[in-house]
Formats: C-alpha cells, sequence, structure tokens
C-alpha cells in the first residue's frame, strides 16, 4: 500500500493560482494521478503522470491551465492551477497505481487514494 498525504487547497478568487502537492510513501509507483470531487457530483480524472517516462495526462477542463510536475527525490507529486475558475472547485484527490496498468483517467486504475484537500475558487 502507498500512503498519500495532500496538501495546498485553500481558497481563491476566479484567475487565481493554488499549487497541490501529494507525497507518497509505502511501495513502488507507477503512475499517481489529481482526480476532484464537487458537490453532488461524481469524482472525475484530473491529471496523471506515468512514473517511467514522465508521459502526462489532462482533462480537457484543465488544459493549460493546470500543469504536473514532481519532485523525484521527495517522491511528491505537485498540480499547479492557474487561472481559476469557480468550476474548479472541489475536493482533489491524489490517487497512486502500484502495478502497472495501461488504464490511467479512470477511479478503478488507482489502488491508493489520499485523503482530499478542499480548493473553493469564487467569482
Amino acid at each position: 500500500q502507498v500512503q498519500l498525504v495532500e496538501s495546498g487547497g485553500g481558497a481563491v478568487q476566479t484567475g487565481g493560482s493554488l499549487r497541490l502537492s501529494c507525497a507518497a510513501s509505502g511501495r513502488t509507483i507507477f503512475a499517481m494521478g489529481w482526480f476532484r470531487q464537487a458537490p453532488g457530483k461524481e469524482r472525475e480524472f484530473v491529471a496523471a503522470i506515468r512514473w517511467s517516462g514522465d508521459s502526462t495526462y489532462y482533462a480537457d477542463s484543465v488544459k493549460p491551465r493546470f500543469t504536473l510536475s514532481r519532485d523525484n527525490a521527495k517522491n511528491t507529486l505537485y498540480l499547479q492551477m492557474n487561472s481559476l475558475k469557480p468550476e474548479d472547485t472541489a475536493v482533489y484527490y491524489c490517487a497512486s497505481q502500484n502495478y502497472y496498468r495501461e488504464c490511467i483517467s479512470l477511479r478503478y486504475c488507482y489502488n491508493d487514494w489520499g485523503q482530499g484537500t478542499q480548493v473553493t475558487v469564487s467569482s
């Protein structure tokens, strides 16, 4: 099992920026992703990165505003969110794959999840 700890959420106004962090520990990671869940809605894919090769994937709704990066030494994934909109308001969850899976943008692709961090964007 991989332990995931998110941080960096908060409240900003439209057009603002936030950077989320997800620190991972435990088993070998094959991919990590971010999902979000707004009140009354399903949890949806935001972005993901494969640990080997650095391939990145983004939901159309966040391109090109959101950018993934990582610090290998700290085993930490970052999600830089710029030009935030009220519709980005949600709880953001970090997730990891601890064995290789072809899928990358669906919830069942991931084995372990963080506790979530709230992002609120006001108009």
